[in-house]
């Protein structure tokens, strides 16, 4: 008889490709990975993985079985869904990954809600970017994850997952407060044509996003400054280094010496959820995904 949890390891290796890759998805240490690996080729008397310079690769065998082993997996967890779905309790743990401005805008809250709703569901968060945050979904190591893509540029969601929608997040261009755009009601990204740019990372959703959109209108972007925080574009701003795009969820305190102004177009950040599909009547994840949506409409709610 097979051994699940030795299917697991095998399965976390074929899909991160490295003993360490595996240790860090399953939270365990690269020691257990390789003993658990010894027991499994015990088991089914054949070598599963060999040496590959100073890493190891799968065998003809070790990919035979870790395809069965992805299916085995997928079918445990449709059971346990199933199982929990007939039990209508949100229990168990819940793992849960963001962009970072999501996990800022909407997790403390969220989680606030999860647990005054939910005592017995234990969450565990972490912030990723969103491509980051759909390979961790596909490999089990989050149960979901808060992704965006923009109105102009969709973000490619594989199959095998469930997407449901958060919140549309509108962008605003900060700028100096000495810029001569400063004082206007309303802008247009080409009318930054002869500025500066501070941008997220290259490689990026958000940056190739915004490469994409002004070269769609016709202006090659001079990008100055690349910065994954929120907080240091807007400090870069402030000290006069350019304009950047600065989307409203989770921004928090905007620095003296920056004006925000609303872009005209109909241009949104759309904030998603996803989910292994196999895993869609879970009940803890249709209350995670009831408590974001429930963040998300926090903030547009007035305040008295």
């Amino acid at each position: 008889m097979l051994n699940l949890e030795r299917l697991r390891t095998l399965d976390a290796l074929a899909r991160h490709g490295s003993v360490s890759g595996a240790a860090d998805g399953l939270h365990v240490t690269t020691s257990a990975v390789s003993q658990q690996m010894s027991k499994l080729e015990r088991e089914v008397g054949q070598q599963l993985l060999a040496r590959n310079g100073r890493g190891v690769r799968l065998t003809d065998a070790g990919r035979l079985l870790a395809d069965h082993a992805a299916k085995i997996l997928s079918q445990v967890e449709l059971a346990q869904s199933d199982i929990e779905a007939q039990r209508g309790e949100v229990v168990g743990e819940v793992a849960l990954a963001a962009f970072p401005t999501a996990a800022r805008g909407l997790f403390p809250a969220a989680l606030t809600m999860l647990r005054a709703d939910h005592p017995e569901l234990r969450v565990r968060t972490a912030e990723m970017e969103p491509e980051s945050g759909i390979r961790a979904v596909l490999r089990g190591d989050v149960d979901l994850a808060v992704v965006l893509d923009w109105s102009n540029k969709r973000l490619p969601v594989p199959g095998g997952l469930t997407k449901a929608e958060l919140l549309d997040d509108a962008p605003d261009i900060a700028m100096p407060d000495g810029h001569p755009l400063a004082d206007r009601a309303e802008v247009g990204l080409e009318d930054f044509a002869d500025d500066d740019w501070v941008s997220w990372p290259e490689g990026e959703f958000c940056h190739d996003w915004l490469m994409f959109t002004l070269r769609s209108k016709g202006i090659e972007p001079r990008i100055a400054h690349l910065a994954g925080e929120h907080h240091t574009q807007l400090a870069l701003i402030a000290a006069g280094f350019g304009v950047c795009v600065a989307p409203r969820l989770g921004r928090g305190p905007v620095p003296e010496g920056v004006r925000l102004v609303p872009v005209r177009q109909t241009m949104r950040r759309h904030v998603h959820a996803i989910w292994r599909s196999d895993a869609d009547r879970r009940p803890s994840i249709r209350a995670a995904v009831e408590a974001l949506r429930g963040a998300g409409r926090a903030l547009h709610e007035p305040v008295p």
